[in-house]
């Protein structure tokens, strides 16, 4: 009975996108469910709204008052978050900060007025569920002035199209957030961009390899997924061929995806931008551009003539692509983008960082996408790029400042210069400047915001009426869209007092850009990453204002708070068992964003070789996180009884020990783990090891040796993300080929 009820309301929402109660007052219903999607020849877990993935889109003119039911009808919780839409704060809908959570089964409805237009979208704020098709589009049409005598209302409305971008995985969220925090090298593997040492040796890059690695470093990439299909309103691609030569068409691009940048490319000619994330700027013509993570763009194009032209969104790894077509006639493409030299990019990348893993503090000041990595990785094109630079708004938005207040603990600078490009200063409100550092690194996947994740934070306190100043720099090799909940504010980027109005701006490696909002409002407003694996991993912040009551709904707020900080306090599991003809070896190991707790053993198939197991529990110290303090136990057995001296001259038996152990471990350059550690006999042992050392881009080698006379080194090609084959020759248990499983 529950399921007619839902597609008789899904049927009827859908014969009528919307209903009004009263001339401005525009109502919806969205019905929110499990689904299942076929995007590569399997079926795949998804969430449909109102039946469809993406969900509708949202049309209002500004000036109406929303009112939007929510119903849930899946058995875990949910949220719908309107993204760059200015909303009471009770209707932001991040779950346990601002909003309730929609129960399972359960209804919610949003009442609010639209107070602006532009082009926007709605997304969950709950788990990973926009990853797996929970968002939609929300355009917000201008009021229109009257018509002049004679003037065709068609030259006041162009023909329009939505242009909602997403990426889709077979794979779970959670299996790839798993996967990205124990940086498995499967995702690159898929995509070709292993940055392997044979491939480096064929490059003659084998220099620009030992270097990146002597720093620390992971081989770079410039996204961390592999993606199955891209999609354009949730299709691979789609064809819109009502358009006539000479039609000039409004494409309304939102960038949906969960962690993809897309390239954007018209075969019919010029681009011309029109509209930022939701506001207007001076109109642009350019041949290209980048939009990131959740950004909006409003584009204006030709139909030249009696053909279908492709507007193409190209991921910026180059592993895909998903056009939309525009016009009838036969089809006009437009060449592939060429694959990305990623040993170029790594040559930049290691005189960027430093011995130590970090960023260089140049005498320089990277800002405004004046740096773009892409630049270096493959042969650009000809032509015109966009970046924030070219973006002017069309009427002043200079904000009224002041001296800066006192700097909080999130204030401190954090080596970097504030821009020289500082707004005017006029006497009145007072002006709070934070410094945030963008931190992180790619070895555990750790994305933080002054080395520290939202749950390690207190709120940040801002005052109503106060003008915030924001001044953020990126010590990160990756790039962040940042995105601010419930206002608009202006980046400074040369414009002066005409600097664009945004709600998230991307900021590029080794970049400083400044921000500026004014505090209008009340309650907790979320600053985050819009990656979304970068955003559970903790690079976020909240705006709390002072005085502010508790959110409506939320009768705990301190409680419920500990639920948004669960995200990032998550622990995760990992397992590798080795199955091989000398006996089994593995570790285990359950890991948060500071603490590990890791057990290891060794089982020999002949009864003599015994058994061994290593149990510890450590805590990540440090920006890069280099360091491991542990404690733990270990335990050994084995038949034969003899004596030995370990290289500190320490009597000590490798065939039976049951002791505690305190130690620390620290990741040399070359990515080598060395782990000094003492024990309750006061025995002494020091040891190097090496895992997953990339040979080809399957082959692995890894290796241990300690100084108990032990070692170890073996292979593992790798089959599939949970299987490989694997042989190795290990001191105490001897040489045994097999497999090895990985989770």
């Amino acid at each position: 009975m529950r399921s007619l009820v839902i597609g008789l309301l899904v049927v009827l929402t859908g014969m009528s996108a919307h209903a009004q109660y009263s001339p401005h007052r525009v109502v919806y219903n969205l019905c929110i469910t499990d689904t299942m999607v076929n995007y590569t020849g399997h079926h795949r877990h998804a969430i449909a709204v109102n039946g469809t993935l993406p969900g509708p889109t949202l049309e209002f003119t500004e000036g109406d008052t929303a009112e939007i039911h929510i119903h849930n009808h899946m058995m875990m919780e949910t949220s719908v978050h309107w993204h760059g839409v200015i909303v009471p704060n009770q209707y932001d809908g991040v779950s346990y900060l601002t909003s309730p959570p929609i129960k399972p089964m359960g209804e919610y409805t949003a009442v609010f007025p639209i107070v602006q237009n532009g082009t926007y979208w709605y997304h969950s704020h709950t788990m990973l569920q926009e990853q797996v098709g929970l968002y939609g589009a929300i355009v917000i049409h201008k009021r229109q002035a009257p018509l002049q005598p004679g003037e065709p209302s068609s030259a006041q409305v162009p023909p329009e199209q939505v242009v909602l971008l997403s990426d889709w995985t077979d794979e779970t969220p959670y299996e790839v957030q798993r996967s990205l925090h124990y940086a498995t090298d499967w995702y690159a593997i898929r995509k070709g961009s292993t940055q392997n040492y044979a491939a480096a040796i064929k490059a003659h890059r084998l220099h620009t390899k030992l270097t990146n690695e002597w720093k620390r470093m992971l081989p770079m990439d410039v996204s961390d997924v592999y993606y199955n299909k891209f999609l354009v309103n949730g299709k691979p691609e789609e064809a819109q061929k009502q358009y006539k030569p000479g039609d000039k068409v409004r494409l309304r691009v939102i960038n949906g995806s969960s962690s993809t940048y897309f390239w954007l490319q018209y075969a019919g000619g010029s681009i011309t931008v029109v509209a930022n994330d939701g506001k207007d700027v001076e109109p642009v013509v350019v041949d290209r551009l980048i939009v990131g993570v959740s950004e909006t763009y409003d584009l204006i194009v030709t139909i030249p003539g009696d053909s279908g032209y492709a507007f193409r969104a190209t991921a910026e790894d180059r592993t895909g692509a998903t056009t939309l077509w525009l016009g009838n006639g036969p089809q006009k493409a437009l060449p592939p983008l060429p694959v990305l030299n990623y040993f170029e990019g790594m040559n930049m990348m290691n005189g960027m960082m430093n011995s130590s893993g970090g960023m260089k503090m140049m005498d320089m000041k990277m800002t405004n996408q004046t740096m773009d990595m892409n630049s270096v990785m493959y042969a650009e094109q000809s032509g015109t790029t966009l970046n924030y630079g070219m973006l002017r708004s069309p009427v002043k938005t200079t904000l009224p400042a002041g001296n800066p207040a006192p700097m909080t603990s999130d204030s401190v600078p954090a080596g970097n210069p504030p821009p020289d490009s500082a707004a005017p200063r006029t006497p009145g409100a007072p002006t709070r400047v934070f410094y945030f550092n963008l931190t992180g690194n790619m070895n555990r996947y750790v994305w933080t915001i002054n080395n520290k994740a939202v749950s390690e934070t207190d709120k940040i306190l801002i005052r109503h009426g106060d003008n915030v100043r924001i001044i953020l720099y990126n010590g990160t090799m990756m790039r962040h869209p940042m995105h601010l909940h419930g206002h608009f504010f202006r980046l400074l980027n040369g414009q002066g007092d005409y600097a664009p109005l945004k709600t998230v701006v991307d900021i590029m490696p080794m970049e400083t850009d400044t921000l500026e909002f004014a505090a209008t409002e009340s309650g907790d407003w979320f600053f985050h990453c819009h990656i979304l694996y970068h955003m559970m991993s903790g690079m976020g912040r909240i705006f709390h204002y002072e005085d502010s009551p508790p959110p409506p709904g939320i009768p705990h707020p301190q409680k419920a708070l500990k639920h948004l900080y669960s995200d990032d306090r998550e622990i995760r599991p990992m397992a590798r068992i080795g199955l091989e003809s000398n006996g089994s070896d593995g570790e285990a190991q359950l890991a948060n964003t500071r603490y590990r707790f890791q057990t290891e053993w060794r089982l020999g198939t002949d009864s003599r070789k015994g058994y061994e197991s290593e149990s510890h529990l450590g805590r990540y110290l440090g920006t890069m996180q280099y360091w491991l303090p542990y404690i733990g136990w270990d335990f050994r057995y084995r038949s034969l009884i003899t004596t030995e001296k370990n290289l500190f001259g320490q009597t000590d038996t490798k065939n039976h020990r049951d002791v505690f152990c305190a130690g620390v471990q620290y990741t040399l350059p070359m990515l080598v783990i060395a782990d000094a550690r003492i024990d309750t006999r006061g025995s002494l042992r020091f040891q190097l090891s090496r895992e997953d050392l990339p040979l080809t881009s399957r082959l692995r080698f890894s290796f241990m040796i300690n100084t108990d006379k032990e070692y170890m080194a073996g292979l593992r090609y790798i089959v599939t993300k949970y299987f490989g084959f694997s042989t190795h020759y290990d001191s105490d248990m001897g040489y045994g080929a097999g497999i090895t499983i990985n989770y």
